[in-house]
């Protein structure tokens, strides 16, 4: 076995690493960009080499410095997690070549599966059932334009070096041909340093399932069930679970088997996912398969009791499995959600900033309404660390294990609500909407999910009855809190707390009367019922506010505003007013703010770089046409116009680094 081991990789993968070596008495070495000279990685590493300035291609996918970096401390191994060098066959092999050991597959398996043009012809000469397309290197636009319109329209653009979702576009026009296949050469190059590009046909209202592989040197290979990775925005998944909602047992053998026969064939010997799109018919086809450790894997540590990083680390020594097929079981349910800096209700685009606030969910056993659920979040990062443009954006990944599949997803819920993060925008209402749907309970999704569920993109959803009730009784509670607090000041001369109020959750007023200090009951006037909420953890500065209302506990997101409190219960969000009779009388006659008007401005939505500038001052613009294209988190974004218009002002130009709302293009 190993004595240290350097991982070349940074943020949550890092310190997962970190978390298996120390458990094995294994010592780590961290490399680290300028952007991660502060990292919790950096922390927590035995040891650290700075490798260079923060873009990747200057300092994690710069082989040379590695294998400095291994030399320099002694380590023996190099873990490469996932994304980088983790699937570049000629790292792996310099690894070889320089005496030290790369925990992952052998070069040779790389080449044969991690390039997703070579991985299609293997497939195809090994007689597995592969998506229709183009199976060759594209050499423009020209060339990609003729292919797609052979294929049939839509069409796939895929990064032959691609994962984690970059370098991915679906084309459903001849024009998104010319627009997205030079956007996701630039984004292949930018993120993998190779920017070779495939087409292939792209299934509508597929299902993403992808089966785990695990390999020895011995010639041993066992798969350790499926992950369905359906709920997906921008090729990107955001939400995985194991096993899938839509497989059977006969279809999961088959598609175990099918992956197992393809590992072995190219000798694989570590961690690996054959990738699969499935019909809502339980036909499946090979779709690729990733050569490394998948973002995705903890889901299957939680259902099968595997630590798939350990289990690398073994086969990377040598180590003869130690278990068989027939020894692995499926136990309970796993959902994992990625927690990522973007907001959703800007249509997921990327948030960069400073984490202000980071309060995730108490990790471990929990009592749920449908029995009890182990929360696992793995993350990269503290309270004041900074999200930078330079990286991908995830924030953390969280984790929930159940007996059955529905209190999985009510663990899930519970655990998204007690997520507090403050700072930068991020997706934990989005996920926690997931978590509410029908549909999604149901299981019948798809990799159109998002576009089905949200096709004028994610508002936030209507608090339903429950939350209604919710809403209304928190915000009661917090103005007796206030209440009480001021009457504290005035010496006894404030008189008894007002008991009758006007609670408005949004343009919804109820009459209520309110009692109580420790606990508070709410009595609904004019619904005659009332609502108790009792085990109250909240103080005035406090953001998160917990309680139980009845039996039922909960957690929900509070600030104070300008007037009343803003509070958020999973997806929904609304303005909290508790206000006398008069004053709720008067409220009503104020008018409504007006928005200010930019029909006229092209604001950036996001901060980042600004790759080009395709207008100039004077030029006459359509509907829908270029303006310019911005990149962060390695992701180009082009921004359209959204109306006709001459250019009065451009405000920024190729290189610059723009701010989330700073004017890009002002039109006369």
């Amino acid at each position: 076995m190993f004595t240290k081991i350097l991982i070349a990789n940074r943020g949550e993968i890092a310190v997962r690493v970190i978390k298996t070596c120390r458990r094995l008495g294994i010592k780590t070495v961290v490399v680290y960009s300028d952007a991660d000279a502060g990292s919790l990685a950096v922390e927590m590493a035995d040891e650290t080499v700075h490798i260079g300035a923060s873009p990747a291609a200057q300092s994690y996918l710069v082989a040379d410095k590695i294998i400095a970096a291994c030399k320099q401390t002694g380590a023996q191994a190099v873990h490469p997690g996932f994304g980088f060098l983790s699937e570049n066959a000629s790292f792996a092999q310099r690894c070889a070549d320089e005496g030290i050991v790369f925990i992952g597959p052998n070069p040779g398996a790389i080449s044969a599966m991690g390039d997703k043009i070579e991985s299609k012809k293997f497939a195809q000469a090994a007689g597995v059932s592969c998506v229709p397309g183009h199976i060759g290197e594209i050499a423009d636009t020209t060339e990609a334009v003729k292919i797609s319109e052979e294929i049939g329209y839509p069409v796939m653009i895929k990064a032959s070096a691609g994962g984690g979702g970059k370098g991915i576009r679906v084309a459903w026009t001849r024009q998104d041909v010319e627009e997205g296949f030079p956007a996701v050469r630039a984004e292949a190059k930018a993120s993998f340093g190779d920017d070779r590009i495939f087409i292939e046909k792209f299934i509508e209202s597929p299902r993403h399932i992808e089966i785990q592989v695990l390999g020895d040197k011995h010639g041993n290979v066992v798969h350790l069930f499926e992950r369905e990775c359906s709920i997906q925005r921008r090729n990107q998944k955001v939400i995985e679970e194991a096993p899938s909602p839509l497989l059977d047992e006969a279809t999961r053998q088959a598609m175990g088997a099918q992956a197992v026969a393809l590992a072995k064939a190219v000798n694989y010997d570590s961690a690996g996912t054959v990738e699969f799109v499935a019909g809502q018919d339980k036909s499946f086809f090979f779709l690729e398969m990733n050569t490394r450790l998948q973002v995705e894997h903890p889901v299957t540590e939680l259902i099968t009791g595997l630590d798939l990083v350990e289990q690398m680390i073994r086969s990377a020594a040598g180590e003869k499995m130690a278990f068989g097929q027939g020894d692995l079981k499926i136990n309970g349910w796993a959902i994992e959600s990625r927690i990522y800096a973007e907001d959703p209700y800007r249509k997921f685009l990327p948030s960069i900033g400073r984490l202000v606030r980071y309060d995730p969910p108490e990790e471990g056993e929990h009592d749920g309404p449908h029995g009890g659920y182990i929360v696992r979040n793995d993350a990269g990062v503290r309270e004041g660390d900074e999200i930078s443009m330079f990286y991908d954006p995830m924030i953390s990944k969280l984790c929930a294990w159940a007996p059955t599949r529905l209190a999985a997803i009510d663990g899930m819920g519970r655990a998204l609500e007690d997520f507090h993060i403050e700072g930068l925008g991020q997706n934990i209402p989005f996920l926690a909407a997931v978590m509410d749907q029908e549909r999604f309970r149901s299981g019948k999704i798809s990799t159109n999910y998002i576009k089905d569920e949200f096709p004028d993109g994610f508002a936030g959803t209507r608090p339903t009855a429950e939350q209604l009730d919710i809403l209304t009784a928190v915000g009661a509670a917090m103005q007796r809190v206030y209440a009480a607090r001021a009457r504290s000041y005035a010496n006894g001369l404030a008189g008894a707390p007002r008991a009758e109020w006007v609670v408005a959750v949004g343009h919804t007023k109820r009459r209520v009367k309110v009692s109580g200090e420790g606990d508070v009951t709410v009595e609904m006037l004019d619904e005659g019922r009332v609502l108790s909420l009792t085990d109250i953890d909240w103080r005035p500065g406090k953001p998160v506010f917990r309680a139980a209302l009845g039996d039922k506990a909960f957690t929900v997101q509070v600030a104070p505003a300008a007037e009343g409190f803003d509070i958020r219960h999973r997806a929904a969000k609304a303005r909290v007013l508790v206000l006398t009779p008069r004053s709720a009388d008067l409220h009503d006659k104020l008018p409504e703010k007006q928005a200010a008007d930019t029909s006229k401005l092209v604001l950036s939505p996001m901060p980042g770089l600004v790759v080009s500038m395709d207008v100039t001052t004077g030029q006459q613009v359509r509907e829908g046409e270029v303006v310019c294209v911005l990149e962060a988190m390695k992701m180009q974004n082009i921004i359209r116009a959204e109306r006709d218009g001459v250019v009065k002002a451009v405000n920024a130009k190729g290189g610059d680094p723009v701010a989330a709302d700073e004017v890009l293009v002002e039109f006369a």
